[in-house]
């Protein structure tokens, strides 16, 4: 099984730059489409719910052309109705190919999901190939130092570092993320770029993590998509992705590509399911044998793709056929193979 897509966005998960990053996502997911939208961030808000809606209606017209199934999962927080570890709110997350998080605070999101049948489920979901996106507070949430932009910009808290989801220790990699890193509306008399924090507070926060934790910096309107199966970063968007090292720093624009490499080697936990809860494993699988393909479909599908590498097309026919008489039609494009069901 191939590890699904992962995006980050520094902003403007509703922009038309983001729309293009949605788009370019959603034609490599086999149909039908079905997203997933977490409130989790936004989930001390009042309006959490409406804050998520308006990605949805976004996705809605813009992924039109996909014909979306998008639900709102409401896991706004532990202890309530509404907590990522109710099984009930999270039924639509079990079968989503595409899960997003936006907008909110990020320690919040870190203390609500760390830990929870949502999480699990999420990470479960990326094991067995389903894209992720993360915007903004949840784009910082989700690495392994989640920069406390509320505590320290909004309340005034010292500079300090907090543990973030760190989704890619997973994967063997110590990486964290700045959405809003060229963030300029303090004007001439206010330094807000690094997400608000300004260059000299980013700065006192960066000497408190480990040297060889990476950073990824994400301009606004504009992100990375990361492809762990091809081993690239892809960037999109209207400015540039900035990686920095404990010594150096890379700055790469629009329409750059990268090896995933400048992250760190990117592997896949063995077991598949390892640092996941058995039950949640099967739960997740067996959600997902009822609709998607199934194992042995899309190894077909992988000799497919080798057979007509080596335009070995008579072998790519007899193959196709294999897979058809499953269930499934293989159609073939200029970014690939992709499975709809017959």
């Amino acid at each position: 099984m191939t590890l699904g897509r992962i995006a980050f966005l520094g902003s403007g998960e509703t922009s038309l730059a983001g729309g293009r990053i949605f788009e370019t996502l959603a034609r490599l997911i086999p149909d039908p489409l079905r997203v997933a939208i977490l409130e989790t961030p936004a989930g001390f808000e009042l309006n959490a719910s409406l804050v998520a809606n308006r990605v949805a209606d976004f996705l809605k017209t813009r992924l039109q052309n996909y014909k979306p199934v998008v639900d709102l999962i409401p896991a706004r927080k532990q202890g309530t109705e509404f907590s990522p570890d109710n099984p009930e709110i999270l039924k639509p997350l079990l079968q989503a190919n595409l899960i997003f998080m936006g907008p909110g605070s990020p320690t919040y999101t870190v203390r609500q999901l760390q830990g929870t049948l949502a999480w699990d489920i999420i990470r479960t979901r990326h094991r067995l190939g389903a894209t992720l996106v993360f915007a903004s507070a949840a784009t910082i949430s989700v690495g392994a130092w989640a920069l406390p932009v509320y505590e320290i910009y909004k309340v005034g808290e010292d500079v300090h570092a907090k543990e973030g989801l760190n989704l890619f220790s997973d994967f063997g990699m110590n990486v964290s993320f700045v959405p809003h890193w060229n963030n300029a509306e303090g004007g001439i008399d206010l330094d807000t770029s690094r997400c608000f924090m300004g260059l000299e507070r980013f700065e006192q926060w960066h000497k408190l993590l480990p040297h060889e934790n990476i950073i990824i910096g994400l301009d606004e309107h504009s992100g990375v998509i990361m492809d762990c199966a091809q081993g690239t970063c892809d960037v999109h968007g209207v400015s540039s992705v900035t990686v920095m090292k404990n010594k150096s720093m890379e700055i790469y624009p629009t329409g750059a590509s990268f090896s995933l490499n400048e992250l760190g080697t990117c592997t896949m936990p063995d077991p598949l399911e390892k640092g996941i809860r058995p039950e949640v494993w099967e739960m997740v699988n067996n959600a997902s044998a009822e609709d998607g393909p199934s194992e042995e479909v899309l190894a077909l599908l992988e000799l497919r793709k080798q057979a007509r590498a080596e335009k070995n097309f008579a072998e790519s026919d007899r193959l196709r056929d294999q897979i058809s008489s499953q269930g499934w039609v293989v159609q073939d494009s200029k970014e690939g193979q992709k499975l709809v069901k017959g």
